[in-house]
């Protein structure tokens, strides 16, 4: 069931109706009922993944702190790591290894046995498999109590408004809430209905229109020169942008009507004037996810340089193979790495650069520089994101200086915008899309801004909502068109 579609529609008010009914002691079954019936909507049978994957950690937990020996909660953490890492492997990775390993076996002249893997990915399985390992480790390392309750615990995995693409929830942070007795409070629903509202108008008036342009590039890089590479980039940045922070505000604002709190997935990232600041606003809970459970027992920064650079390769590429099992998403992964260990590497000669060139004299301008700077390399570094192979992004990447000399040339230009669907008002359209929601989005992470714009007149509220509604329903894209890190 996708958020932007009629069954959620129809769905998540019968949800609410029926949560503020409900005795305050029965709501963990009716939310639970109600997110496994969310998720089996795709595909009944995955639902037993989630079970299975819920009823190992719930045991698992419970008996880590009965155990005398060190070598027995290891154990016990093992089997968590191996169920749910198995389960992660067979459905999303094996296909790579194994083709990886049959080309290599023909390049040697030897026959490969094993057959490629016909499984369909389960939506949303590297969420909340992240989402439960981490509840396992902080059992094991004594941060969290075991849940005695295995209702919660089935909850807290499947719990619907962030099951199938985050945020990556904490089981200190959403199992207290879950538990929390709810009142109807009607501030609190609208502000949690607003944000929602803004969420599905990223995604479907800005995400899928800007989508239909770069997945015609992207599908056809061949076909297509430097400029076509540099209008697909951008829109794609803004597009998986868009996508992805119009999910996470979806799922907090559903939370939120339901009294919950989801933790903050996006802090305009592309306001950021370094490439180590984009970590800290991009896809905030996996980022997080990694620096606690991988980054930080590796030894975080606190060792010798070339020591830390690899365990940041190994975070970022660890996070490009979280995304998907393609070489381009490692290749992502690694250009992040060498970027942020190049940042740091250089800082006294870049900081010595700025006082050269007179920067530091004219902060606005300091900031203009690290901002561009910044935005032109996450801009390279989408290229691999969204490449549909390491060879279509290394074409794009060698290809940018070709396909600009019909920029002058008005037949040529208009026969480009006829072949990715646009005419020069959709252009302009897409482009003015992109301001936009980054201005919007400015005035909802400030809360000043968003108490002076709760504090104007009802009326002018109303009239507010109904433009944001109209908007969605007459400039909207509809259809099945899921949302993109569902695929993760």
């Amino acid at each position: 069931m996708l958020f932007n579609s009629l069954e959620f529609v129809l769905f998540f008010p019968l949800v609410v109706v029926a949560f503020y009914a409900t005795p305050h002691r029965w709501r963990w079954l009716l939310l639970l009922v109600a997110s496994y019936t969310f998720y089996m909507a795709w595909e009944p049978a995955y639902g037993l993944l989630i079970l299975l994957s819920t009823l190992v950690d719930y045991h698992v937990a419970r008996l880590i702190p009965e155990q005398a020996t060190l070598a027995g909660r290891r154990r016990l953490l093992g089997i968590s790591l191996v169920s749910n890492l198995g389960m992660l492997f067979s459905f999303k990775y094996y296909n790579l290894v194994n083709n990886t390993a049959a080309a290599l076996a023909a390049s040697l002249g030897i026959d490969w046995p094993l057959p490629e893997s016909n499984l369909l990915l389960p939506v949303g399985i590297s969420f909340y498999t992240f989402q439960t390992i981490g509840y396992t480790i902080d059992v094991y390392k004594g941060r969290q109590e075991p849940e005695q309750h295995f209702g919660f615990m089935a909850l807290f995995v499947v719990y619907f408004p962030q099951l199938v693409a985050g945020p990556v929830e904490r089981a200190g942070r959403l199992l207290p809430q879950l538990k929390a007795p709810v009142s109807f409070d009607t501030d609190r629903i609208v502000s949690g209905l607003r944000l929602a509202a803004w969420g599905l108008f990223k995604k479907v008036v800005v995400a899928d229109r800007l989508a239909e342009v770069v997945d015609v590039i992207y599908g056809n890089p061949q076909g297509f020169g430097g400029f076509a590479f540099v209008v697909g980039t951008v829109f794609f940045g803004y597009q998986i942008y868009c996508d992805f922070s119009g999910y996470s505000d979806i799922a907090i604002g559903v939370a939120r009507v339901l009294g919950v709190d989801l933790m903050k997935n996006f802090d305009q990232p592309h306001l950021s004037r370094s490439m180590a600041e984009i970590w800290t606003r991009w896809h905030i809970s996996l980022s997080i996810w990694f620096r606690d459970y991988i980054y930080i027992p590796l030894g975080g920064n606190r060792v010798p340089f070339g020591r830390w650079a690899l365990n940041i390769m190994v975070v970022m590429v660890g996070s490009g193979l979280w995304h998907g099992a393609q070489w381009s998403l490692m290749a992502w992964g690694a250009v992040h790495a060498l970027l942020l260990i190049l940042e740091r590497a250089t800082q006294a000669q870049r900081a010595w650069l700025q006082i050269a060139l007179g920067l530091t004299r004219v902060p606005w301008l300091q900031r203009l520089v690290q901002w561009l700077c910044t935005w032109l390399l996450w801009q390279m570094t989408l290229v691999f994101f969204r490449a549909n192979s390491l060879s279509d992004a290394i074409f794009i990447l060698t290809h940018l200086g070709t396909g600009w000399d019909h920029l002058g040339n008005l037949v040529a230009l208009a026969r480009f915008f006829s072949r990715v669907h646009l005419d020069g008002f959709l252009f302009l359209y897409c482009l003015l899309l992109c301001p936009l929601t980054e201005g919007i989005d400015y005035v909802l992470r400030s809360p000043a801004l968003v108490a002076r714009f709760q504090a104007l007149p009802r009326p002018v509220l109303w009239s507010v909502d109904q433009l944001l509604l109209f908007s969605i329903l007459v400039l909207g894209s509809f259809g099945d068109k899921p949302f993109v890190y569902f695929q993760f």
